[in-house]
């Protein structure tokens, strides 16, 4: 590298090569690259996207990066910079629902008069559409890019929190390089994502964590294993979507998925508590916290929160399991001197409650909390980040949970009928695609507008085909509601009847896969969690639907908080 001349150098990265691919293969760091390259005064030209694709002549401030020709940027405002960075590409674990907090972090960055930067590459957003953010870069979320932008524009502050684990990704090489984050360091990331920093941080501060260990490769893969006890919750660290996550029940099971190959190492080895699971997004300025709803899963632990059913608030939890849960989420954030927005998760078994992870960026339910409580999460988180505190911002009654006379159930969208092979059995590892959020007066009229459109199109079904075995409980409430339970007709001959209404497979059975995915393959809902199950009978027992526009909601919400305050 140090002999490499300017020209071949500009023809390497005219042609596409990355300073990461170049970094590897001269066996150097990507940051001597990029300091070579500075050097020899390679940089990109920024060229304006035409949104009117050459029809009318216009002038946007949206730009993508060339190694050709001119820089066509406009001339700054002269206002303070802030750089956002989004998430990416939609794939399954990072969705559309962090271009939200994206998108209304602009908003607050704004209205206290900075001049926002937003990079992103995902033209399916709101984010990339350049009339949100004043300029707007079309660009590969990696490092090179990032740090391109960074100095093309001289910014001064960069936000990661709501980028999903793509910008969280990114933060160790933008701190090694000198920029300025706010709200967050990489070793406070460390700190959480860190197996062995983050039960130390806990057991300092008195908090309760499930059992567990890393293992480095398969031999203290098994001892380990073996010494928590099975089941065990098997996953590497900063994944996204849940991805090589794995529930093992015997050694057995262990042993056939170290022969398969299909376990990356470090791995983390939790024991797998049989309770509810609970989850909370919080903003803090490093003392205070607003937390303003406790979203209750209706899966236990196991099934990713993504793929899951949650009510907002919390249905079955007690009041000592819901103080706790915002008691430990202080406590956390004030250790950690932590501003701007984090997601918490907990489970909830044997009447004690357990911390199982913390994100430190906004999760998937901000939208959902924020539009639900009319709390704006991320535009508070922003106004932390800039350095306000909490006193300013929120007024103390106000950062309590939320008064909320109505029940609201997330419920995940699948894509699994349109993906042939993908079994529709849930488990830790993400297959939903998108959520959605139905809200009514009662849970009963709620799970029944979640699944309304299914149970309108199977309006003459009546059959639900039970896989294994299914305990006289439910078999008694099924037979109530009028359902018949078939088990003995051949299922290739069933699917296709008219009156198929929905799978059980309580058992999850592998070897039954090819039933469920055939199901799915006939739009037929598969019901593998007994909780989902009892979700959707409670839903058979509404005919009626309230609807309302969610500021009526906020209204009731609103009248029923000045009732408690009077």
């Amino acid at each position: 590298m140090d002999t490499i001349e300017e020209q071949t150098f500009r023809f390497l990265k005219e042609k596409g090569c990355s300073d990461a691919f170049l970094a590897e293969t001269w066996g150097v760091t990507e940051l001597d690259v990029r300091n070579k390259r500075k050097e020899l005064g390679i940089v990109p030209s920024y060229k304006m996207v035409d949104t009117c694709a050459a029809e009318f002549h216009s002038e946007t401030d949206y730009y993508y990066s060339t190694y050709f020709g001119e820089d066509e940027r406009k001339q700054p405002s002269g206002k303070e910079k802030v750089l956002i960075i989004g998430a990416g590409p939609i794939r399954i674990g990072q969705g559309i629902e962090f271009d939200y907090s994206s998108v209304h972090s602009v908003f607050a960055l704004q209205k206290e008069g900075y001049e926002t930067v937003m990079i992103n590459n995902n033209p399916e957003t709101v984010s990339t559409d350049f009339a949100v953010a004043d300029r707007l870069y079309f660009e590969p979320l990696t490092l090179e890019s990032v740090l391109d932008v960074i100095e093309a524009e001289q910014i001064k502050h960069v936000i990661v929190q709501f980028g999903g684990q793509t910008a969280i990704n990114l933060v160790k090489g933008l701190e090694e390089a000198g920029v300025p984050l706010l709200g967050v360091t990489y070793d406070m990331i460390d700190q959480l994502e860190d197996r062995d920093r983050f039960y130390q941080l806990l057991e300092e501060l008195d908090i309760p964590h499930v059992p567990g260990l890393v293992a480095n490769n398969a031999e203290e893969l098994a001892a380990k294993a073996a010494e928590i006890g099975y089941p065990v919750l098997l996953r590497p660290s900063y994944v996204i979507g849940g991805c090589g996550m794995f529930i093992v029940h015997s050694e057995a099971q262990l042993a056939a998925l170290i022969e398969q190959g299909e376990l990356t190492y470090p791995i983390l080895i939790d024991a797998y508590l049989d309770g509810k699971e609970a989850e909370a997004d919080i903003v803090t300025d490093g003392t205070d916290i607003v937390l303003p709803v406790i979203i209750e899963h209706v899966e236990k632990a196991g099934v990713h929160s993504g793929d899951s059913y949650a009510w907002l608030p919390a249905q079955t939890l007690t009041g000592e399991e819901k103080a706790k849960i915002i008691d430990y989420a202080g406590r956390i954030a004030k250790k950690l001197g932590f501003k701007g927005i984090m997601n918490i998760q907990y489970v909830i078994a044997d009447g004690n409650v357990y911390v199982l992870e913390v994100n430190p960026r906004a999760s998937r339910t901000v939208p959902i909390v924020s539009k639900t409580t009319g709390v704006p999460l991320a535009q508070i988180a922003t106004k932390l980040l800039l350095g306000k505190s909490l006193v300013d911002i929120v007024d103390e009654k106000a950062r309590g949970l939320a008064v909320m006379p109505y029940a609201v159930l997330k419920y995940p969208v699948f894509s699994t009928h349109k993906l042939p092979g993908v079994d529709p059995m849930v488990g830790p590892e993400m297959k939903s695609t998108g959520e959605g959020i139905s809200i009514a007066a009662t849970k009963e009229e709620a799970a029944y507008k979640a699944f309304y459109p299914y149970l309108q199109k199977k309006a003459n079904a009546n059959e639900v085909y039970v896989i294994g075995n299914i305990d006289a409980e439910l078999e008694a409430e099924m037979t109530a509601k009028q359902l018949t339970i078939v088990a003995d007709v051949p299922f290739s001959d069933w699917v296709k009847r008219d009156t198929a209404l929905a799978v059980i497979d309580l058992g999850k059975e592998e070897g039954e896969a090819n039933k469920r995915m055939t199901a799915l393959s006939r739009q037929l809902l598969v019901f593998t969690e007994r909780e989902t199950l009892k979700l959707f009978l409670q839903a058979l027992d509404v005919d009626h639907l309230d609807v309302q526009p969610i500021h009526g909601w906020l209204e009731k919400k609103k009248q029923a908080e000045q009732a408690v305050i009077a």
